[in-house]
């Protein structure tokens, strides 16, 4: 066994770079970002810094960067971390440098550009999807962070007893990746609706009954999806559901808000809005289509609204239906 390994976080973005300097505290571990802004790449080479979305923060001396695909040649383990709707042909482009043994590890929240499951589409022999209550700034400062792990219980514990070592991220573990990935697709859409009732009532009372009603939707999508539904009591779940509906630094509970208030957002001014569409659209149909919409109140409900021309009044009388 060896006892150095090779990591490779594809994305300089917030949650990568917070990502890669949190494994950089393992001293058995070498991190190296991969990313196509060249000057991201010089920033951490040469300052230590990512100054264009962390300008005050110091990273680890140990951390590098590049812009060059054949790095991915020598990782034992890539991270992607890189917007969902393009990391499929992101893998397609860097399949034939990849080993055979590396774990390619899912960690972008979403679905790709065809609307399927991100871990179905890429083209690695070992794969596995890790999501969780994470926010971007509180990884990079440090914080006890955790997510849940979705895959091979070899590689959970590989990744858990080595690569997490002395970086405090923590993990659960569930063998159904298809759940994992279903959990971070549905826990954006929810916060907006979330969002939604918080910016008309702001009322924990009312905060929480919705969070009750999104959490229990989220279970029977696991069921329609054939997933495991006990994924919903992982981090992945009602973990990730809680950060992100209920906390104010959540960009989609922040869409929810505004719009509660009565503010009227572009689509395409907005890639929160963009995305969160996306869901609700996607949801929205499939709940049509199997002919079970009473089942799935709010994101019935958050269809309407999008894409219906239901007002504001509607969403809010169908969701404490």
């Amino acid at each position: 066994m060896r006892n150095y390994q090779t990591i490779v976080v594809a994305g300089a973005g917030v949650f990568g770079t917070a990502v890669a300097e949190r494994l950089s505290w393992n001293s058995a571990n070498t991190v190296i970002i991969h990313s196509i802004e060249e000057d991201v790449v010089a920033d951490i080479n040469k300052n230590r810094r990512n100054t264009k979305y962390f300008p005050t923060q110091l990273l680890s001396p140990t951390l590098r960067a590049t812009s060059d695909d054949k790095v991915f040649a020598t990782a034992d383990c890539i991270l992607l971390v890189i917007p969902s709707k393009v990391i499929v042909s992101f893998c397609q482009s860097i399949e034939h440098l990849v080993k055979e043994e590396c774990l390619v590890i899912n960690l972008a929240k979403g679905m790709s550009e065809e609307g399927a499951f991100i871990t179905e589409q890429i083209p690695f022999a070992r794969k596995a999807s890790m999501k969780g209550p994470t926010f971007a700034i509180e990884t990079l400062h440090g914080l006890p962070t955790a997510f849940t792990f979705g895959g091979n219980w070899e590689d959970y514990r590989h990744l858990k007893d080595r690569c997490l070592a002395s970086t405090g991220l923590y993990l659960d573990y569930t063998d159904d990746i298809r759940s994992v990935e279903l959990m971070s697709l549905l826990k954006n859409m929810y916060a907006i609706a979330i969002g939604l009732v918080s910016g008309r009532f702001n009322s924990p009372n009312v905060d929480f009954l919705i969070y009750t009603k999104a959490a229990s939707e989220m279970r029977s999508f696991l069921s329609l999806y054939e997933c495991s539904p006990e994924t919903i009591f992982r981090y992945c779940g009602i973990g990730d559901l809680g950060l992100t509906g209920l906390n104010d630094l959540s960009r989609n509970r922040t869409l929810g808000l505004l719009m509660g208030k009565g503010f009227t957002l572009d689509n395409g001014d907005s890639a929160t809005v963009i995305e969160g569409s996306r869901t609700v659209k996607l949801m929205g149909e499939l709940v049509k289509e199997k002919d079970v919409s009473e089942q799935f109140p709010i994101v019935t409900a958050l269809y309407n609204l999008f894409y219906e021309d239901a007002s504001l009044n509607d969403y809010m009388q169908a969701v404490f239906s």
